[in-house]
């Protein structure tokens, strides 16, 4: 297997390159399981994004992510976008998105506590990799929906040409790259 070599704010880290298809093949990354990086990687954005009142993630590889940066930031909750909807979450609000690593469009569920969590809060979208920004988008429009303040966006990695977007902070930059 080949793999990409990346330094992360300081953490030197491996990531197994794999084709997607259309002769283009991503940098992977993957937190789950990976204690000692999502450690890392949490502690560190929590820096990058002081004053945040709530951390949202979608789920799944946000999750650990997450809970660091709220952990860090001192936040006894943080909200999740589930990508099924779960029976608690009969009131809740939910966004279609698309992103590079879906064949399919998606919907993203916000469950009703968690859209309370928000409401009126300057809220900190954080996530594990930004490529087309489509799961950002979502995460933003169920922010905004929830009636919550995007304050910050912040992501362990930017790939290809996200790495270029302004409005974005991260710790580091992947290529996209063609077969």
């Amino acid at each position: 297997m080949e793999y990409y070599t990346l330094d992360i704010a300081g953490y030197t880290h491996d990531l197994p390159i794999l084709p997607i298809g259309g002769g283009v093949k991503i940098c992977f990354f993957n937190l789950h399981g990976a204690q000692a990086l999502t450690e890392h990687c949490g502690k560190k954005i929590a820096e990058l994004i002081p004053g945040a009142e709530v951390v949202i993630t979608a789920e799944s590889k946000g999750l650990q992510l997450a809970h660091v940066v709220a952990r860090e930031l001192g936040q006894e909750f943080y909200a999740v976008a589930r990508k099924s909807k779960k029976l608690y979450m009969k009131d809740g609000i939910s966004v279609s998105v698309k992103s590079i690593t879906t064949a399919e469009e998606q919907t993203l569920y916000l469950s009703l506590h968690d859209a309370e969590l928000i409401k009126g809060k300057r809220v900190a979208i954080v996530d594990d990799v930004i490529s087309t920004g489509g799961s950002l988008t979502g995460l933003e429009r169920l922010v905004n929906d929830a009636g919550g303040e995007v304050y910050a966006r912040a992501f362990v990695l930017a790939e290809g040409d996200s790495a270029d977007r302004t409005d974005i902070k991260y710790l580091a930059r992947i290529p996209i790259l063609k077969e």
